[in-house]
């Protein structure tokens, strides 16, 4: 296949590359570095009890972008037989074969040794965590294949900042990380599955499996479960941290946030549940602003 679909031909091949492999990496889509971002950071916040060292704040940070780039390029491979079926992705670089595999799995590799490479800065506890964060990275998007919970898994490779920002910090992982982690893990299996029901209809159509058709008609119902124990623990989160006023006034703004979105997703179109998907940005956002406001220094 030619590039000339993506740009004129006259320019040459390496920016032409260069700008595929940006798509690829979804440089142009910051929601999901964002979504990936916010729990990282609530987590190095609370760890640290304020601002944690610049050093390890620049390493989750960076890797946060080059991992969140590493997991859309598996993704997309592990997608390749679905994704040009599928009106929402059939443009992807690799979906449209302007990426090959192999180019992707390079792609992956070197992001992924980079990212790495700045876990080997940290202490012991922090490298042996990031393999297991490397495995559920690879692994994830497999599982749309076979099991109706992919979300769920996201949910743990999108967390696992946490447990790895608290052992970066304190040297050990303690309750509060855990359940941290687990609430992080409701609100992302959650806000995916707002993500899932915009690609229902041609997931059902090609075999592919997610919390959308497994909800089904109850989808509205078990978003509110799972939003409604995420809020739950967010503020056993609080609680157990000894947060204050700050906190307890971010956490009513999500509840806002979040009735926002059932509100416009009443109807289940696509269209809405793609907004609520990207409006937990702000969830994320405001979250972190109560953490770094009660853990601020007085």
């Amino acid at each position: 296949m030619t590039y000339e679909r993506y740009e004129s031909p006259t320019l040459p091949l390496w920016r032409l590359k260069l700008r595929l492999y940006w798509q690829l990496v979804r440089g142009d889509r910051p929601i999901g570095w964002l979504l990936l971002l916010w729990p990282t950071w609530w987590g190095l916040w609370l760890a640290a009890g304020g601002t944690p060292p610049w050093w390890t704040l620049f390493v989750f940070s960076a890797g946060v972008w080059l991992t969140r780039s590493a997991g859309c390029v598996i993704n997309d491979y592990a997608d390749r037989w679905l994704d040009p079926h599928v009106a929402r992705t059939k443009d992807r670089p690799l979906a449209s074969g302007a990426v090959s595999g192999r180019e992707a799995l390079a792609v992956f590799g070197v992001l992924m040794l980079v990212a790495f490479a700045l876990v080997l800065t940290l202490n012991r506890l922090t490298i042996w965590l990031s393999l297991v964060g490397l495995v559920l990275a690879a692994s994830y998007p497999y599982l749309k294949r076979y099991t109706y919970l992919p979300q769920v898994y996201l949910g743990m490779a999108f967390g696992w900042g946490i447990p790895m920002g608290f052992a970066a910090v304190l040297g050990e992982v303690p309750t509060l990380a855990w359940l941290l982690y687990a609430a992080n893990i409701l609100w992302s299996t959650a806000y995916d599955t707002w993500y899932a029901m915009v690609d229902r209809e041609d997931d059902l159509r090609m075999g592919s499996k997610s919390t959308a058709i497994l909800f089904g008609d109850a989808d509205l119902a078990a978003q509110g479960v799972l939003f409604g124990l995420f809020l739950l623990a967010m503020g056993l989160v609080g609680q157990r941290a000894g947060l204050d006023a700050p906190y307890w006034a971010a956490l009513t703004v999500a509840v806002v946030l979040v009735a926002w979105q059932f509100w416009i997703c009443r109807h289940r179109e696509p269209g809405a549940c793609f907004r609520a998907f990207l409006a937990n940005h702000w969830v994320g956002l405001a979250l972190f602003a109560g953490i770094a406001a009660a853990s601020w220094p007085g």
